[in-house]
């Protein structure tokens, strides 16, 4: 059964809070990250990683020919194509940079295109960038290389050349199929282009095709959210991404469009999901976690039954964590012990690159502190529990327990002194189960109600 949670519930833990795609989040990230502290982080993480993990890349392709106003996302507007080779110069730039701080040839383990829309660039200059990177590079033997796609512009030749690069994942932004929801949110694309799409990646040997869904979007109904789901599974996407609608119209001005009376209400926006959920489920697919679902064949569903799931950026994985750069404009690397973000404006992004200075605007040190309730999060996102360690609990019993003592009476976890597990019903409020591990978010003393950083948890 798929039960929504009462309406109580539902408003009393309808407050913002992270996503948790890194801990610490964002936010609490400085802005004077000197680059030495950077560099000794990511040398010493590369020389740990590339022989055993690997290193994975992140590559932010901005570019969009047309703004979807729902989109939170660092995105560059414009039909002019010849942007391209500049931005791709100075990736191929940033990539040599970080080539220079490594003693050895780097093993790739994964590749992940992101944006903004990488199908807006061409599939040359895509083989150029690919091509350029891999040139005096080692290819993992489990590599797993994936690409964001529009259906509407991801051509058969993009996925020919991807093919042959060693792509075998593609993820298309579908976010719903309902054409009264595609006009409000300008992003007008037909089922058949999702359709083709689909069957042009499965015919050039995609082994892995995900569709991006969206719920909480304005003029969402049950039934249009039911239609689109129905549809959706028609087509059998391997693995479905289920995303809140983050609403943030103090980062994204696209967002600033909307009526505010568009949007659904908590109950609403609940019901859509626990509707999306239903036929999903129905459908034969399985409950990943947080916001993601994946037929019984899928790598991810696998993970998740092996206790292998991991949690970045990107969303779930089944690889093991190891080095992520990120390179472009926004892009944000992880060496397990620190993070980079770089600048999110392209002005600031290339004027670093030709000042051959690492682009990076912000990032953040981890304490061991940190590491310990990052692995909190982190088991509770991906394994649906976690323990504890005697060197926490003077943290625990301050900020902690008391948050779960309430969570535990409303009746979405049970815990101890020793760990913790979320119930059924938690799993609709696993960000606010997070929260109370959260120790930047807890001592800042913030509410979440008087400083808008985040989306609310539902």
């Amino acid at each position: 059964m798929n039960h929504t949670p009462p309406p109580e519930l539902i408003h009393k833990y309808n407050r913002p809070v992270p996503r948790y795609t890194s801990y610490p989040t964002v936010p609490f990230w400085k802005n004077d990250l000197p680059e030495n502290a950077w560099q000794a982080r990511f040398v010493n993480r590369f020389g740990e990683a590339n022989t055993t993990h690997g290193l994975s890349l992140y590559i932010h392709l901005p570019f969009c020919e047309s703004l979807c106003t729902y989109c939170g996302c660092n995105k560059k507007i414009t039909r002019n194509h010849e942007v391209e080779p500049v931005y791709i110069a100075a990736v191929k730039k940033e990539w040599q940079m970080y080539r220079g701080l490594m003693n050895q040839a780097p093993k790739i383990r994964s590749i992940h295109l992101g944006g903004g829309t990488p199908t807006f660039f061409s599939p040359g200059h895509l083989e150029e960038l690919i091509s350029f990177i891999m040139e005096d590079s080692l290819v993992a033997a489990d590599h797993q290389f994936s690409v964001e796609g529009h259906p509407n512009n991801t051509t058969e030749t993009h996925l020919s050349v991807l093919a042959r690069l060693g792509f075998t994942r593609v993820s298309y932004g579908v976010q719903d199929n309902d054409p009264e929801v595609q006009h409000i949110i300008n992003r007008i694309q037909p089922l058949a282009n999702v359709a083709a799409a689909t069957a042009h990646a499965r015919s050039n040997g995609f082994s892995s095709v995900n569709f991006d869904l969206i719920y909480g979007l304005p003029k969402q109904t049950l039934q249009s959210m039911e239609k689109t789901m129905n549809q959706v599974i028609s087509l059998r996407p391997d693995r479905i991404a289920f995303y809140s609608y983050a609403h943030v119209p103090w980062t994204s001005r696209g967002q600033r469009l909307f009526d505010q009376s568009d949007l659904p209400g908590a109950e609403e926006k609940t019901a859509l999901y626990a509707k999306g959920k239903e036929v999903l489920l129905a459908g034969g697919y399985a409950d990943i976690g947080m916001d993601h679902f994946a037929l019984p064949s899928d790598e991810l569903f696998k993970a998740r039954q092996e206790g292998r799931l991991h949690r970045n950026f990107m969303g779930y994985t089944d690889q093991t964590p190891g080095l992520l750069l990120g390179l472009g404009v926004s892009s944000i690397s992880d060496s397990g012990d620190a993070f980079a973000q770089n600048h999110k404006t392209l002005h600031d992004y290339y004027e670093a690159i030709a000042r051959e200075r690492f682009p990076f605007a912000k990032g953040y040190l981890l304490t061991e502190e940190d590491h310990c309730f990052r692995n909190n999060i982190l088991d509770i996102i991906c394994k649906g529990r976690t323990g504890f360690l005697p060197s926490q609990y003077t943290n625990l019993q301050q900020y902690s327990f008391p948050a779960l003592a309430e969570l535990e009476q409303d009746g979405l976890v049970k815990w101890n002194d020793t760990g913790l597990s979320v119930t059924e019903a938690g799993h609709y409020f696993l960000r606010n189960i997070c929260a109370a591990f959260d120790m930047h978010l807890q001592r800042s003393g913030q509410d979440g109600q008087t400083q808008p950083q985040f989306s609310k948890a539902i």
